[in-house]
C-alpha cells in the first residue's frame, strides 16, 4: 500500500466562515474525515505547514515548501499540496523550478468552496487527486483540479468562481480523472536525479503595457528592480514612436544590467517577436528575453528561480530557454 503525504498550506479548501468572511481554519486531518473509504486504498498522512489565505503566498513560502518536501522526500510515495486556487499556479511554477526530476507525483489541488460545504468540489478534487497520486508511471508536478491534471508550467486559473478554474495554457492536458478512470495524454520527461533549489530571487516586477502609459515607468523601476516582464501586445513588441518611446527606456534599463522578459498579454499561443517591427526592433537591439510559449506565470517565477542562481545575462539566457517540465517548447 503506498504511503502519501498531504501537505495543507490553507485556502478555500481548508476555510471556514468568520465576521470577516472566507479564512483557513480547517486541519488537514479533518479534511481526510471527508473522504470515504480513502484508507483502504493507501496510507496517508498529513501535515499543516502554512494555514493561509493563498493571496499571501509569497516566493519565501515556496522556500519553506520546497525545503520541506526535502527532508521527507525519501519518506513517501506521493505528496498532495492542498492551496488556495488564486496562486496555485505561481507555487506549482515554482516548484517545477525548485524540485526538478522527481521520480514520484507532487500533486496541488485545492477547491472553489470549502470542504464542509455541501455543494463543494473540494472532495472530488482531492480524490482525483489522490488516485493520480496512487496511478503507474506518474511522476512530476501538477495541478489537479475539476477532473484534469496540469502539468505545473501549464496551469492557469481562468475563471473566478466555477469549479473548472484551471487550464492548461499552450500544452495538453497530462490526463482526465473520472473517479477511478484515468485518461493520460502525456506525461514528463525524466531527465535525470531529483535536484531542489532553495534560493530564488523574488524582486521581479510584472509590467502590463496600455496605451497611455509613460515610458519613464522603467526608470522607476530599474532603480528598484533587477528584473522585470513586461507584458506587452499581441506577438509582442514596445511602442517606438517619439510620444512614448518605450524602446528608448529600454537602452537605459539594460544598460544597468537589468534583466527584461517581453511576454505577451495573450493567454493563448505566446509571442514570436520576429513578425512585426516593434518586436524585431526590441529584439535586435537591446539584451532582452522573450517568453514565447511560456505562461505568464511560469515566466515570472522562472526568472525568479534563475536569478536566484545567476544574474549575468549570458547565463540567465541559457536558463530561460532552457525547458524545465515542459514550460517551452518553441
Amino acid at each position: 500500500m503506498k504511503k502519501l503525504l498531504m501537505i495543507s498550506t490553507g485556502g478555500t479548501i481548508a476555510s471556514t466562515l468568520t465576521e470577516d468572511g472566507l479564512a483557513p481554519g480547517i486541519k488537514p486531518e479533518d479534511m481526510l474525515n471527508y473522504l470515504n473509504g480513502v484508507e483502504n486504498i493507501c496510507k496517508i498522512e498529513t501535515h499543516e505547514l502554512l494555514n493561509i489565505d493563498s493571496t499571501n503566498i509569497q516566493p519565501e513560502h515556496w522556500i519553506e515548501i520546497t525545503g520541506f518536501i526535502k527532508r521527507v522526500y525519501n519518506d513517501y510515495d506521493a505528496f498532495i499540496i492542498t492551496h488556495g486556487t488564486d496562486t496555485m499556479a505561481y507555487t506549482s511554477a515554482a516548484l517545477s523550478y525548485m524540485i526538478q526530476n522527481p521520480d514520484k507525483p507532487i500533486i496541488l489541488t485545492g477547491s472553489q468552496k470549502p470542504i464542509n460545504m455541501d455543494t463543494t468540489d473540494a472532495r472530488k478534487n482531492l480524490k482525483d487527486s489522490i488516485a493520480y497520486a496512487l496511478s503507474e508511471d506518474v511522476a512530476g508536478i501538477y495541478v489537479v483540479f475539476d477532473g484534469k491534471a496540469i502539468i505545473g508550467t501549464r496551469a492557469r486559473k481562468t475563471k473566478t468562481k466555477s469549479f473548472d478554474a484551471f487550464e492548461s495554457i499552450n500544452y495538453p492536458i497530462a490526463a482526465f480523472i473520472d473517479g477511478k478512470r484515468i485518461a493520460k495524454y502525456v506525461r514528463n520527461e525524466k531527465k535525470g536525479p531529483v535536484e531542489f533549489y532553495e534560493n530564488i530571487y523574488p524582486n521581479i516586477f510584472l509590467l502590463k503595457l496600455a496605451p497611455g502609459m509613460q515610458p519613464d515607468v522603467l526608470d522607476y523601476i530599474g532603480d528598484k528592480y533587477e528584473g522585470v516582464v513586461i507584458e506587452s501586445y499581441g506577438v509582442g513588441g514596445l511602442p517606438f514612436e517619439d510620444r512614448r518611446n518605450f524602446q528608448e527606456k529600454l537602452e537605459s534599463l539594460t544598460a544597468k544590467g537589468r534583466i527584461v522578459v517581453i511576454a505577451s498579454q495573450v493567454m493563448r499561443e505566446g509571442s514570436d517577436m520576429s513578425i512585426y517591427e516593434v518586436g524585431f526592433k526590441t529584439m535586435k537591439n537591446y539584451n532582452v528575453l522573450e517568453s514565447l510559449d511560456m505562461t505568464i506565470e511560469s515566466a515570472i517565477v522562472k526568472l525568479m528561480w534563475i536569478m536566484g542562481q545567476t544574474k549575468e545575462f549570458k547565463e540567465v539566457k541559457e536558463l530561460f530557454y532552457k525547458k524545465i517540465n515542459e514550460d517551452i517548447i518553441y
